[in-house]
């Protein structure tokens, strides 16, 4: 079983942004951040899931993905998204990093848990360590999906 526990961050709705992402396996621990110039927070906390998945370097793992995001975790687990693909995402917002994590979601066994953000999660809270620095690095990137670019 692999746990992965995911933030985003965003400083300003939209503005700067980031995501942290702490993976736990075993005795093994990796952890991914990145920025961007221009972005929301739940893109970021979309992009956290995403890029946690895509690191996975086998497919059919067990996975369990810890995140503060009640966007990311109800859109999956009360199954919303796979309505949301039937109807073309129509009317949806962040349709390409909705689009990107199914192809990526289902090449694996994922099980979401809503986590309280900013409480005593410390491995939550490492994420949002990350997200925040992330969106404060000099060297952002664009988010090429963001509409209001």
């Amino acid at each position: 079983m692999i746990s992965i526990y995911t933030d985003g961050a965003s400083r300003g709705n939209p503005g700067p942004g980031g995501y942290g992402v702490v993976m736990l396996y075993g005795a093994l621990r990796k952890e991914l951040s990145e920025g961007f110039k221009i972005t929301t927070n739940n893109r970021m906390e979309l992009m956290s899931v995403i890029v946690a998945l895509e690191a996975l370097k086998k497919e059919n793992a067990l996975v369990t993905i810890y995140s503060d995001s009640k966007y990311v975790v109800d859109s999956v687990e009360k199954k919303w998204i796979f309505g949301w693909e039937k109807k073309n995402y129509k009317d949806k917002k962040n349709p390409d990093l909705w689009m990107r994590f199914l192809k990526v979601y289902r090449k694996h066994h994922v099980k979401f848990i809503w986590v309280k953000g900013h409480a005593s999660n410390k491995e939550n809270n490492r994420c949002d360590e990350l997200a925040v620095a992330a969106a404060l690095s000099v060297n952002l990137k664009p988010d090429y999906g963001y509409v209001g670019l």
